[in-house]
Order: C-alpha cells, then structure tokens, then sequence
C-alpha cells in the first residue's frame, strides 16, 4: 500500500504541472487583463502598474516566476484585492467552503445512496419512477435557478430561514445552500446506487445468499451494498473536490465569502493570480480524493489489490 501511495503522489507532480500551465496560459491569452478598466488609466499609470506586477515581461518569464513561487506556496499577488495576498484570500475563504461543502457532501451521500437503495429494492413501482423522476429534475434543474427558488420559498414567503450571509456563522444559515449545492450530486448518487444495486442484487452470490436464507437486511446490507458502493465511490473524488472547494454559483447567490465566490471575481476582473491559486487548489483537491476513493476501492472490492 504505501508504495502506492508513493507512487500515486510521485504521479501527482507532473498532473499539477500540466494544470498550472493550460491554465496559466489560458488566462494570459484571455481578451482583455487585470487593469482593463472602462476608463482606460493614463499611460504611465499603466505602464507603472504592469512593471510593479511583473507584467511587461515576456510570457514564458512570467511563468518560469509563477511557477517557482506557487512551489514555496507563494501565490502572487492579487491584482484586485490590494490588501491580501492570494493565499491569504484562499486562507479566508476555505473554511466557509470546507464546512459548506462537508454539510452538502453529507446530505447528497446519505441521501442518495438510501433513495437509490430504496428505488432498487422496489424496482418498476410508483415508488421507483418517483424516486427517477425528482433525480432527472435534480440533475437538469441548475444550481442558479434551485438558489433562488429556495430563497423565495423558505425565505421571503414563508421567513423560515436567512436568504443569504454567514451571519454568526450558525446552521440555519447554511441550510438553504446547503440543499442548493446538494441537489444536483444527491440526485447523481441516487441514480447510480440504484442502477448498481439492482445489478448487484442479480449476481450470484447473492443468489447464493438468499437460497441459505439469510434475512433480507443482511443479504442487501452486508452483501449487496459492497458491490453497489463502487460506482458511488468512484464518483466521490469529483463530486467532494468540487462541494469542498466550494460552488461558485451557490457561493455567488448565497453571498458566501467562500474560495468559489473568489474564483467568479477573479474571473470577472482578470484576476490571474486569484483564478490560478483557486485553480491549484481545487486539482489539490482532486488528486487527494482521488487517492483515497482508489484505497477505498481495495477496501470494498477484495480483487483489487495495491501492491
């Protein structure tokens, strides 16, 4: 296992690499720059502004600098955010991200995988197509209509919870988004359950399981449920890099000072130090649940083996 994991980290450094640079040179080929106001500054004030941020150089040395700071973890700048650096934004941000998207990736798991196990167990009844129907809405329906719609619900019409803030930081704060950011994974976690349950319940073992008269409950949770959680933990990596870093729609809708709400800024205002540290951050993210869905993997499936 733990060469693995060496192994897996050691491959982690040249994915890292690659992103860092589509995304550095994407952003600088890019229509416009970070200084591009609809008042254009006077030249010399322009001219001052792209010498101090090191922006007057040629292309490949303002890469060969990026890339040798982010490496000590010095991310630059921020071209917008005059008062902070980009790690100290990244830093403000990730905890009201992290502890959003914890509460979001519980709910559309726990959620999920019970309708999709529900759904399998009563397969083709009014009960399965009802389950199928609200993940087909959840999966089309975006995150910038659901926000808004559970605002207007539970907040102006009814007044149950706040329409948007951290305020003091409570739970009934995050509820709202909280389901917002949900919705669409719960409704992919359920229709993979399902789909992967109702194999699992037609494979032989549990033929076998059934025919030695074991309880049901046994047969769907000991057994069934194993099998059923691949397609589920495959899809985890993705689905908690991007909850856990946080979601710039509901982030943007909910006014959250979250990492994804940085990330839309930095994009409006050509923000490149911004964009490319939110960026860095999120295939950190990727690579490690990456790494811990393929050990779970060994965990649930016996075949699977990581010498």
């Amino acid at each position: 296992m733990i060469p693995f994991i060496l192994r897996r980290l050691a491959s982690a450094v040249p994915t890292l690499f690659i992103v860092v640079t589509i995304s550095f040179f994407l952003m600088r080929f890019a229509p416009g720059g970070p200084f591009n106001l609809e008042r254009p500054l006077p030249p010399q004030t322009m001219e001052n502004l792209m010498r101090t941020y090191q922006l007057d150089q040629p292309l490949w040395r303002q890469f060969v600098h990026y890339l040798s700071n982010a490496v000590t973890g010095d991310f630059g700048p921020s071209y917008i955010y005059h008062d902070n650096n980009v790690a100290q934004l990244i830093g403000k941000g990730l905890p009201y991200s992290m502890e959003l998207g914890f509460y979001a990736l519980l709910l559309a798991v726990i959620g999920g995988v019970m309708a999709g196990t529900i759904a399998a167990l009563r397969q083709n009844s009014i009960l399965d197509f009802a389950v199928m129907s609200i993940s087909t809405v959840g999966v089309t329906v975006p995150n910038f209509v659901v926000g808004p719609v559970l605002t207007l619900v539970f907040a102006i019409l009814l007044s149950w919870l706040p329409a948007g803030g951290w305020g003091d930081g409570s739970f009934r704060f995050l509820i709202l988004p909280m389901i917002a950011l949900a919705l669409p994974q719960l409704a992919v976690f359920a229709r993979l359950t399902r789909g992967s349950m109702i194999e699992a319940l037609h494979t032989d073992h549990i033929r076998t399981a059934k025919a030695y008269g074991l309880p049901s409950r046994v047969v769907v949770v000991t057994h069934a449920m194993r099998a059923a959680m691949l397609p589920v933990v495959s899809y985890l990596a993705p689905c908690a890099a991007a909850l856990l870093t946080g979601s710039a729609v509901v982030e943007t809708i909910f006014t959250i000072p979250g990492v994804g709400r940085y990330f839309v800024l930095g994009a409006i205002n050509r923000d490149y130090t911004l964009v490319m540290g939110t960026v860095i951050l999120v295939a950190i993210f990727v690579i490690v649940f990456n790494l811990v869905v393929d050990i779970l993997y060994g965990l649930l499936d016996p075949r699977v083996r990581h010498d």
